[in-house]
């Protein structure tokens, strides 16, 4: 992002910026703990102070325990439930990763401008760090790395070669153990490579930047991220009832940023694709988020927003184009 640095956005938003006395009214908005971000970013560092600062750590009491109750009724029976049950810290921290790794590159570029080169390189020896963990953890999203894959593969052969050797030892038993080993074995992998398929071959209804609203709660929304299937921890599953819906976790969820004016408290949820839908019209009201500016470069004459080349390449997302109204060409054409 060319002329944009993260630590200086940062400081103007603590200091009273467009959006930094929301950020410090609103204290229970956790984006990472105390420690991961002193693990993560170790010695001074504007950025990281900014981080420090603008969300302290998490309380023990629990994820939600100290939050604003908000509610809207659901459609059909049901008496109404708390919004925050898609509050994702996750998908939060996924965002500020992506952050400091957005802050790395600007301050890697600006040290190769003023000829500081040893600089440019213990920045650029951290960033392949980010970079390695970025990696790691989107290939424990997708449930299979080329690496763990080949790992799978050999400690399959190991097994069978195992089977193999007990069966002419005649000990049958360890080889029933190992059949049933090798039978558990492969259903997980298939699973896995399954999981990891998905990646490849979704089709996500909602791109990159849309605007959305949540067809339960009301609020209007902006997608910022996806995944093919739902990629969030056991419990949170449970918090947020993914087994009630019609299709359960095996559908994409999308990282979204809340409106502020709807729910400052809430500002990134993650949504099943069934619980969103598409403005029919092109949607030009007001929509206010903290990490808008970071993550787009504006707004598109539909009123959606238009994605960094950095938060497209990270999703694999194709760049898109509005289509022409050919009513206005035409309209233009008769005056």
């Amino acid at each position: 992002m060319p002329g944009v640095c993260i630590s200086n956005s940062l400081t103007t938003y603590a200091n009273g910026g467009s959006y930094g006395a929301l950020i410090m009214a609103h204290s229970d908005v956790r984006v990472l703990c105390k420690n991961q971000i002193n693990s993560m970013i170790p010695g001074p560092s504007l950025w990281r102070q900014d981080l420090l600062r603008l969300y302290p750590a998490k309380s023990n009491s629990g994820r939600m325990s100290s939050r604003i109750k908000a509610t809207w009724p659901f459609m059909g029976n049901d008496k109404g439930m708390d919004v925050n049950i898609e509050l994702s810290e996750a998908a939060n921290e996924d965002i500020v990763i992506f952050f400091f790794q957005l802050d790395l590159e600007t301050q890697i570029q600006y040290a190769l401008n003023m000829e500081q080169y040893e600089a440019a390189q213990q920045l650029r020896n951290k960033l392949d760090e980010v970079e390695a963990e970025i990696t790691k953890k989107r290939d424990a999203k997708r449930g299979s790395s080329k690496s763990e894959a080949q790992d799978k593969a050999i400690y399959l052969l190991q097994l069978r070669a195992e089977l193999q050797k007990a069966v002419e030892n005649e000990n049958y038993s360890a080889a029933s153990e190992l059949r049933d080993e090798i039978s558990k074995f492969e259903a997980e992998t298939l699973a896995a490579s399954a999981k990891a398929l998905a990646f490849e071959n979704i089709q996500y209804a909602f791109r990159l930047g849309q605007k959305v609203r949540h067809k339960k709660f009301g609020y209007l929304a902006v997608i910022c991220g996806m995944d093919p299937v739902c990629c969030e921890s056991n419990s949170w599953m449970e918090v947020a009832n993914v087994d009630k819906l019609i299709k359960g976790p095996n559908q994409p969820f999308y990282q979204i940023l809340v409106d502020v004016h709807a729910d400052p408290n809430l500002l990134v949820a993650y949504v099943s694709e069934e619980n969103l839908v598409a403005n029919e019209q092109p949607n030009k009201d007001r929509f206010d988020h903290p990490y808008a500016s970071f993550l787009f470069y504006g707004i598109d004459t539909a009123g959606d927003f238009i994605p960094i080349k950095q938060l497209r390449e990270k999703y694999n997302r194709p760049r898109h184009e509005v289509p022409v109204d050919n009513s206005d060409e035409d309209r233009d054409s008769n005056l």
